[in-house]
């Protein structure tokens, strides 16, 4: 009877200590989504498919948590799974992404109330003129502050070729923008640029969508 108690006992902490890491799993989760959302956006251009893109993310990562390994970097995880998602479907239509009219810039862009020091029209220039490669790793290093070594699993590319992304996108954000290199001040202006084009894209996904009339 004892022994059975004791198994008991077990199987009670052991379901306790599972549900309290799922529920701190999906606190993680909804965290995460605001950046998603900027990340998808940045990849598709278009809020209505990262919308979907991040659902779909959400739910092959909620559906595939055992394969999370627990202390490793949650976010890098989720933006993974959404990338692959998005290249994926691309793969399969076999259709080209295209930017012609900046319409990802204008929606990677920030309200200019709240970084006056950018004029507006430029970074939008600037971002659309970036290839898609280079602005990814800017967001990824610049922007969402991953690691060289995260970014690098996110986009599926050795480290190096990170940051080689990263030098030439900085470097062309400083041409495109007119900016004056200054040692160091040089990445942190490219990478101010980066975090407020991503602050607007993440303003912009969390504004309440009006209903269709």
């Amino acid at each position: 009877e004892t022994a059975r108690q004791t198994a008991r006992a077990r199987r009670s902490r052991s379901v306790c200590r599972g549900a309290r890491r799922e529920g701190a799993l999906r606190d993680e989760l909804v965290a995460a989504v605001p950046s998603m959302r900027a990340f998808a956006i940045s990849l598709c251009g278009n809020r209505d498919r990262a919308d979907d893109l991040v659902q779909e993310a959400l739910v092959k990562a909620w559906n595939h948590l055992e394969s999370f390994e627990e202390g490793t970097n949650l976010k890098a995880w989720l933006f993974t799974i959404l990338r692959n998602a998005y290249f994926s479907e691309l793969r399969k239509t076999k259709r080209e992404v295209a930017d012609s009219e900046g319409q990802l810039a204008a929606k990677l862009s920030v309200p200019a109330e709240q970084h006056g020091h950018l004029d507006l029209a430029d970074l939008n220039d600037a971002l659309a003129k970036l290839p898609a490669d280079q602005r990814e790793a800017l967001i990824l290093i610049g922007a969402e502050g991953f690691s060289y070594e995260d970014a690098a699993t996110i986009s599926g590319c050795a480290i190096g070729t990170v940051k080689s992304r990263v030098n030439r996108a900085r470097a062309k954000l400083h041409e495109l923008m007119a900016m004056t290199p200054d040692g160091d001040s040089e990445d942190s202006d490219a990478d101010d640029n980066a975090r407020a084009a991503a602050g607007g894209a993440k303003q912009a996904a969390s504004k309440p969508r009006r209903a269709a009339s």
